[in-house]
């Protein structure tokens, strides 16, 4: 895995956190920007540039055991895409040019699966599953791309069509395709068999992940039946968590101990906030629950942030980290972890504190925007010591198993 790929991906996420902050500070001091556009240039380029492209490279390295040419310049055609949307949202939102690269950046994504599913070589059979799952959910979470322009054309961008089809696009992308894969990297690293623990680990995820669809699509249009299906699909992610937890046990102790300080810190925010996860959407059986969801947006940012950086981030952090010699480890790096999950624990503590305040009509918390731009600021610090600690990174000391 190349440095300078790493440090793309790495730059990309400043540039998103920076997006991030900016969208913050507009709350305390108008800049005379759309906040709609760049909230759109915010999410794409820490979706597709950040996580997205920091996936290709692991699958790459840790699937991929003939690095053909083509994965590099398809890299690059990819951060391209990137790049594009990353100067044209701000300024135009929606609109011919940010479209272009975002097909742009969906056709570069159809053919890296082709690639994959075609020169992927992995011994173990659980790891093969998660890995062709993941690809197949970003396949699929595609679909909600390509309806967006008929929605618009024939409802418009209030009807529940166009609302529907962002929601699944999001669904998939973060339940789907990128949860899968970060556990076909995470997993990649233990003795696990096609026992059937794993068989029921594997199964109850993907059917929960289906199933909890239900829940956007009744924001849009309710149904008690839609609860009802988000209700059975939350019960089997709550059974996928536990099988989860019995796949790790035997091989935890060994794992753990042979990892560093600060590795651990960063696999512990990822597993706790997955378990999070979990228990926030088992929480949405609750209709009332269900409802706050989303009528409340601090709740919804909440969430995605709890995915976004919680989950998803504090996994790629940990996978690249992990591969440190233990002797780099020093007070900048240290300080650009604990940094980071600073900031996301304390804006999301914020984030649900306000959303609560909302929901029982108590009004703003004091100088709510201000504290939560000033906890904002330790994400992108975070980030760039993390970057700037890149040159002691090692590319040497990352194996291949």
């Amino acid at each position: 895995m190349q440095k300078k790929l790493i440090a793309v991906c790495l730059i990309n996420f400043l540039i998103a956190a920076l997006m991030g902050l900016a969208l913050r500070y507009i709350f305390v001091q108008p800049l005379g920007i759309n906040f709609r556009y760049l909230t759109h240039a915010h999410s794409h380029v820490a979706m597709l540039g950040w996580v997205y492209l920091m996936l290709y490279l692991l699958i790459v390295h840790y699937f991929i055991p003939e690095k053909k040419p083509i994965y590099n310049r398809l890299f690059w055609v990819t951060q391209f895409a990137v790049v594009g949307m990353m100067v044209s949202f701000p300024f135009t939102g929606y609109a011919a040019i940010s479209i272009t690269f975002s097909c742009l950046h969906i056709f570069c994504s159809y053919y890296f699966v082709r690639l994959v599913w075609k020169n992927h070589q992995v011994s173990s059979p659980p790891i093969r599953m998660l890995l062709k799952s993941s690809l197949v959910f970003m396949l699929l979470s595609t679909i909600g791309v390509w309806c967006l322009g008929p929605a618009v054309a024939i409802l418009g961008q209030a009807s529940a069509f166009y609302q529907i089809a962002i929601q699944f696009f999001l669904h998939f992308q973060f339940n789907g395709w990128f949860m899968l894969a970060v556990l076909a990297v995470f997993l990649h690293q233990f003795p696990i068999d096609g026992s059937a623990l794993f068989k029921r680990f594997f199964n109850t995820l993907i059917a929960a992940t289906i199933l909890t669809f239900a829940l956007p699509v009744s924001w849009f249009l309710f149904h008690p039946l839609w609860l009802l299906v988000n209700a059975i699909g939350v019960v089997l992610q709550l059974f996928s968590g536990y099988y989860f937890l019995q796949l790790l046990k035997p091989h935890w102790t060994t794992f753990w101990s042979g990892i560093s300080t600060l590795t651990k810190a960063l696999y512990g925010l990822a597993l706790i906030s997955f378990i999070l996860k979990i228990v926030l959407q088992t929480a949405s059986i609750i209709p009332l629950v269900a409802q706050m969801a989303h009528q409340y947006r601090n709740f919804v940012i909440g969430f995605i942030h709890l995915m976004m950086l919680g989950v998803i981030s504090g996994f790629l952090f940990a996978f690249l980290l992990q591969k440190y010699p233990k002797t780099n480890t020093n007070k900048s790096l240290s300080f650009g972890i604990y940094t980071f999950i600073l900031g996301f624990v304390s804006t999301e503590i914020l984030l649900i504190l306000q959303g609560i305040y909302y929901f029982f009509g108590w009004g703003m918390l004091p100088q709510y925007y201000l504290i939560l731009l000033l906890c904002s600021i330790f994400l992108p610090l975070g980030i760039l010591f993390f970057i700037l600690n890149l040159r002691n990174y090692d590319t040497k000391t990352l194996k291949t198993t």
